[in-house]
């Protein structure tokens, strides 16, 4: 390694935020100045989509480099433990590694994967977060969701319970700010700041939680005749997250300002580590981008597990003076597994073809590198879902449905006319289906194959109880808590593992 050269890497990251979140791209109604500016001084790669729109196999796949019909990770399940990750790579080549905030690696949360070190916050441990210790020793020991209240709340707006000095993004920033302070100047680092928000539950500190106003807000895009447009995971989500019950346009447009809210605390605390790098700045590759959208109400659906671009498309901005041009607008499709190669060729380390089949961002700006298209997968089996996403067109086949989809962005870019039966485009349907295919053959993917055409699988039921497929994400203090109760204890508390039946599949990838 030339470690009196190789660059600096700065990976911000955010979870389950929307591509069109932020001002620089034409969102009039949030305020994310630091983005803006990170838009301004690099290049904007405006058409970039998850490999997987959940939170696991969307990070599997970014560590890895692989898309999840190769890492066999392809939901929020155990990632495999043999593929070496781009932060062991890193470190191979003599950075410094530091993780702060929500990794999502599983099974086991605290694994470095590649880190020297890590600041630890994760929903659900029941030992190892730094961050829930911290929020335990400041005094706020009675907060048990540190994170905003799940369950029947999920996606009902919340102001935080902690203060804005206690508060997860702020936590986050704090600590990536020490480790750029405190890190080993012989060095090169990589630094990953991964802040656990816009994921729901929507809530932040005061005053961040009155920042936007549910008048100000646009209503959720629901085009005429929307439900054809959605598939089984669309009406599971609305379920579990308790938004099938009818459409309320003013919890929408709420929900929509404590969204923004969240992300532009994220933008400020953004500020602050861009600050942080000083004399640094330029001789560091930052990287902003996140793991996934948000439907946010839209086609009347909230979550992620959907292949429409609000769902699967994320925003991706590059800051790297003399690599990429300021102010550059790169919108030929990218994803997120171009991230692998970007990083270690960055470091100058170099990435055979079967490593991963992402490209180098900076050989995709220059021309030195061409792709056709990007895809995505969720789930397998029955419950499958995969993208293709070419130019100006999207392919969307849900073997939960035996369905496919095919819209052209060219002309429709709120993909609100599926033209997968137009005559017209009988052609170009089939061209991208047998994109699709021939990318899984060629990767030796058989499994949801039945010779040149998609197997056909028997499709799931949906229960018709309104109650049915709820799900609880209550701590594991709250019976203990309600029992305190006395008299008002409830005397047959609901069975969280019952209710989430929907959520998990029965072995899908074995079906």
């Amino acid at each position: 390694m030339n470690s009196g050269r190789a660059p600096n890497i700065l990976f911000l990251f955010t979870d389950q935020q929307r591509a069109d979140t932020i001002g620089a791209w034409g969102n009039s109604q949030i305020r994310t100045p630091m983005l803006d500016q990170l838009a301004r001084e690099g290049t904007s790669f405006t058409r970039c989509y998850t490999p997987s729109p959940v939170c696991v196999s969307a990070r599997c796949s970014l560590v890895t480099g692989l898309p999840p019909h190769r890492t066999g990770c392809v939901d929020n399940m155990p990632m495999p433990q043999h593929m070496p990750s781009f932060m062991e790579h890193l470190c191979d080549q003599g950075y410094q590694t530091h993780g702060v905030g929500k990794m999502h690696f599983t099974p086991d949360h605290l694994r470095r994967w590649g880190f020297e070190s890590r600041d630890v916050s994760e929903e659900g441990l029941s030992h190892g977060d730094d961050y829930a210790r911290f929020v335990q020793q400041a005094g706020y020991d009675h907060v048990t969701d540190v994170n905003g209240v799940r369950s029947e709340y999920y996606y009902i707006p919340q102001p935080s319970q902690l203060p804005h000095r206690l508060y997860n993004s702020t936590w986050v920033a704090d600590r990536a700010v020490s480790f750029l302070w405190r890190r080993d100047r012989s060095r090169p680092f990589f630094l990953w700041a991964s802040f656990i928000k816009p994921h729901p539950p929507f809530e932040t500190p005061v005053p961040w939680n009155r920042l936007y106003r549910c008048a100000e807000m646009a209503p959720p895009f629901r085009p005429d005749g929307f439900s054809h447009l959605l598939n089984y995971w669309n009406r599971v989500q609305n379920r579990y997250k308790y938004c099938d019950g009818g459409y309320n346009e003013r919890l929408a447009r709420t929900i929509r300002a404590a969204y923004y809210a969240s992300i532009s605390l994220i933008d400020y605390h953004v500020g602050r580590i861009l600050q942080a790098l000083g004399s640094e700045i330029d001789n560091t590759l930052i990287v902003f981008s996140s793991d996934h959208g948000e439907l946010l109400g839209d086609y009347g659906s909230y979550g992620k597990r959907c292949m429409l671009e609000a769902a699967a498309r994320v925003p991706l901005l590059v800051r790297w003076p003399g690599h990429m041009d300021a102010g550059r607008i790169y919108d030929a499709p990218t994803s997120l597994l171009d991230l692998y190669p970007t990083f270690l060729t960055a470091a100058g380390i170099a990435t055979a073809p079967d490593q991963t089949p992402g490209h180098d961002l900076v050989s995709l700006v220059r021309g030195a590198a061409s792709r056709g298209a990007v895809f995505s997968q969720f789930q397998q089996g029955r419950y499958a879902l995969y993208l293709a996403a070419w130019a100006q067109w999207r392919y969307i086949y849900a073997a939960s449905d035996c369905r496919e989809w095919l819209f052209d962005l060219a002309t429709d870019p709120q993909q609100s006319h599926d033209r997968a039966a137009d005559p017209v485009c009988a052609e170009r349907l089939a061209q991208m289906r047998e994109l699709l295919i021939g990318q899984l053959r060629q990767d030796g993917y058989e499994r949801p194959l039945d010779g040149n055409r998609w197997r056909r699988w028997a499709r799931p039921e949906f229960p018709r109880d309104p109650d049915a497929g709820l799900l609880l994400q209550d701590p594991p203090s709250l019976s203990e808590d309600l029992a305190r109760l006395g008299p008002y204890a409830p005397t047959a508390p609901l069975d969280a593992a019952a209710s989430q039946v929907l959520l998990q599949c029965p072995d899908p990838w074995k079906q």
